[in-house]
């Protein structure tokens, strides 16, 4: 995914330029403009203006392949307002050489399946499985040692202490080139032959073996993970017996013969978990006969498959949103009067859409003109809804803003375009500037406040681009999860390349309720000299 990323976006550098009311980076960013007012006599006064907060229909779908994916998603959880999703991966598989030689009478002993998913490394439990433990080095024979073993508890979303039954099965439809653009809810077909499960209690584990003298490290487990015995017979009929067969010549023929793996859970409840598609490993152990002066002996040795970058990865989705409340939501997406309830849901669920009317836009334009004030900051404010309570789901600590606009200047000049705000574009560079900010996260009602200032000032003041016909901003989209960043650090990576589609997060707000104090504001702050 990394190297998509880097072919497909030069990235540049985000760079606050200024404006008008923007001189340097020194303020914090919701009191930005204030040093205008050079006499010292600027004085801040919040105003609130309505706006039209709806949901934007993703029809459960999202783009989840490779270029998607820097983590894939497995389990399900099923909830009152949501309800059912469940989250399977698929992945190729390729060999680490072609045309391999196992070796003379090759028979598997084991193949296993390493996942690993992301965990608490700060809530370790530790327990000496063995005091007496004997290793064996090359150098120095056997050692007197200590195995220990380290637990962690992977990072959940949902009913965190249920168990999940991990299920592997071969795929049989033809998983075509990781660079494919690939939908969450395509369909796949896969033997229902099961060759490998494993029940998952929601913990991972490491292991470590010291010496008894003085304690070094005599082997420390790679990251903790998931292993799942797969089945040996498969292997051996599947690779073993294809030794010097056309089917494992090359890279071409074998990911046409073996297609590849769908690793699922068998639970339509429980919870979601993400892991990294990179890391994935799978390595067959097998003894073949060696003869070496007259005496034939049978070694174990193994060998690694390939599940990592390079491969087809994809994320697959199902929803069942009967007798939920994002179901029986009446009037959902209108784009008019607003929705008074907002379902905002990562992968494929339904976005928020933020438009300012014409009448909010004009009262703002008129405190600029009539009474000669300058907008020190604007935020839009939205308030999770009573009903999503973080006792029993944590609420969202991660968001994208972006901007929906019409260029009439373009080769297409109706099409909707997205991108950055300007806010993220001009002001990105300013110490302590973040795209919202997130309040009350341990009480019964959070909030966020997503930073527009620099949007609302092109919007609304002569001469910006926004106030001309050169382009025309429709709406803010909100959704679950953050940009992601480029893979040599230099900045993010385009605004197309987030986390939503495998953020697990959702939850319900309040939007465009009539009467209701907390609905979606814009929320403008004027200073006056």
């Amino acid at each position: 995914m990394i190297h998509t990323i880097k072919k497909a976006i030069t990235i540049f550098s985000l760079v606050v330029f200024g404006s008008v009311i923007l001189y340097n980076c020194e303020p914090d960013v919701d009191a930005l403009g204030e040093q205008l007012f050079l006499n010292g006599a600027a004085q801040g006064k919040e105003e609130a203006f309505d706006v039209i907060a709806y949901n934007i229909n993703n029809h459960d779908t999202i783009r989840t392949d490779a270029a998607k994916l820097a983590y894939g998603v497995l389990g399900a959880f099923d909830e009152s307002k949501f309800g059912m999703q469940k989250a399977s991966y698929l992945t190729q598989v390729k060999l680490s050489t072609y045309d391999p030689d196992f070796g003379t009478n090759a028979t598997v002993d084991s193949v296993v399946l390493v996942i690993k998913p992301r965990y608490a490394t700060d809530s370790v439990t530790t327990n000496t499985v063995d005091d007496n433990y004997t290793y064996t080095t090359a150098a120095d024979g056997a050692v007197n040692a200590k195995k220990v073993v380290n637990t962690y508890p992977a990072l959940k979303f949902g009913k965190a202490k249920r168990n999940l039954t991990i299920n592997v099965n071969e795929v049989t439809t033809f998983l075509k080139s990781a660079s494919d653009t690939v939908k969450s809810n395509a369909s796949y077909s896969f033997n229902s032959q099961v060759i490998g499960s494993k029940v998952f209690n929601g913990s991972v584990s490491s292991v470590a073996v010291t010496k008894d003298d003085d304690g070094s490290a005599l082997f420390t487990a790679s990251t903790p993970g998931i292993r799942i015995s797969l089945d040996k017979q498969f292997f051996q009929d599947k690779i073993i017996a294809k030794k010097d067969k056309p089917e494992l010549s090359d890279a071409s023929n074998f990911i046409r013969y073996f297609n590849g793996l769908r690793i699922s859970v068998a639970e339509d409840d429980g919870y979601l978990f993400q892991f990294s598609p990179n890391d994935m490993e799978m390595i067959m152990y097998y003894k073949y006969d060696k003869t070496e002066n007259g005496t034939t002996t049978r070694p174990q040795t193994s060998y690694s498959f390939v599940l990592g970058a390079g491969n087809t990865h994809i994320g697959h989705y199902q929803y069942d949103r009967v007798g939920s409340a994002l179901e029986n939501f009446a009037g959902l997406g209108n784009t008019v009067t607003g929705d008074a309830k907002l379902y905002t849901q990562a992968m494929g669920g339904p976005s928020i859409g933020v438009k300012i009317p014409e009448s909010s836009i004009n009262d703002i334009k008129s405190h600029i003109t009539d009474k000669k004030g300058g907008i020190i900051s604007a935020k839009i404010r939205i308030y999770t809804d009573p009903s999503w309570d973080n006792k029993n789901y944590a609420k969202p600590t991660e968001f994208t803003l972006l901007r929906k606009y019409i260029d009439p200047s373009s080769d297409h000049p109706t099409k909707v375009k997205a991108g950055f705000t300007n806010d993220l574009l001009k002001l990105a560079g300013i110490p302590g500037y973040t795209i919202y900010k997130s309040y009350n996260l341990d009480q019964e009602q959070a909030y966020y406040d997503f930073v527009v200032t620099q949007s609302i000032k092109e919007m609304v003041e002569e001469g910006s681009k926004d106030s001309t016909d050169k382009t025309q901003f429709k709406y803010f989209k909100i959704d679950l999860g953050s940009f992601l960043q480029n893979s040599d650090g230099t900045g993010l990576a385009g605004y197309k390349f987030t986390s939503t589609p495998f953020n697990t997060s959702r939850a319900v707000f309040i939007g465009t309720e009539a009467g209701n104090s907390k609905r979606v504001q814009l929320l403008v702050t004027y200073g006056t000299k």
